[in-house]
């Protein structure tokens, strides 16, 4: 059996996109309705002239938009898209940009927003439990100084300081890029120093909370979160190193 070209990969993308506008139109519109069976794939396949792998395609891509639910053998349902569902599609677009300078940089301003609002109004409405929380995962944190689990701690406490706010959209969108942020973290020459850093930004944080200093805490966020964006920049090229690619160039 040959391998399908190219062209032929492009045009049934093409068809399974047209195929899965056209029912998620129907879904909207409700000629589908919410909860139904969708037709079968053998009756798709007869109405849009199109093969059964084209026509799971659209199907797959309308599971994937939140327009359609399937369990396991059976055959999907009409659905409408969740808050999570589009949260979760707007997530894989973004991390989609992280390796663009600027975009990247409009998502650290996103996040300091979000954390820092966070800080304010944890020093206003944190709970006992919710103290305890963020207590917990500040421990954790000293503990992994210096490892290679810093990072996931380092993300748990930012995680467990923007839940305190009980918006889930909010801790939705952190979710979505925090982790990946601090995975794109340049190793330093000094792990141990670095970490020791960021755990007592983190403690100020927490002690500020503690104390209901809206100001300090807010601004002890906003000065953590900027050093860590700036130490994850690439250093400048210096002139030294077109002259050591020139040199490269004539061996």
């Amino acid at each position: 059996m040959s391998a399908a070209q190219p062209e032929d990969m492009v045009e049934t993308r093409r068809v399974s996109d047209e195929i899965a506008e056209a029912l998620i139109e129907e879904a909207r519109e409700g000629l589908l309705e919410t909860g139904t069976f969708l037709p079968t794939e053998r009756e798709l396949c007869e109405r849009f002239s199109a093969s059964r792998p084209t026509v799971r395609a659209a199907l797959q891509q309308m599971q994937v938009r939140g327009y359609a639910e399937a369990g396991a053998g059976r055959r999907p349902r009409v659905a409408r898209p969740s808050l999570q569902t589009v949260l979760q599609l707007a997530g894989d677009h973004i991390r989609d940009i992280f390796g663009d300078a600027e975009s990247g940089a409009h998502l650290e301003q996103m996040r300091q927003f979000i954390e820092a609002g966070a800080a304010r109004e944890a020093t206003k409405r944190a709970d006992n439990v919710q103290i305890a929380k963020l207590r917990a995962a500040l421990e954790e944190n000293f503990e992994a100084i210096g490892t290679s689990d810093f990072a996931r701690t380092d993300s748990a406490f930012h995680r467990v300081l923007v839940s305190v706010v009980g918006n889930p959209v909010i801790l939705s969108l952190h979710d979505m890029f925090v982790s990946a942020m601090l995975a794109q973290r340049p190793p330093t020459d000094d792990p141990a120093k670095h970490d020791t850093v960021a755990y007592e930004e983190h403690r100020a944080i927490y002690q500020a909370i503690i104390d209901g200093d809206m100001i300090t805490a807010t601004d002890v966020m906003d000065r953590h979160l900027a050093r860590s964006y700036r130490a994850r920049l690439k250093s400048p090229r210096k002139v030294s190193d077109y002259f050591q690619k020139e040199e490269d160039k004539t061996d």
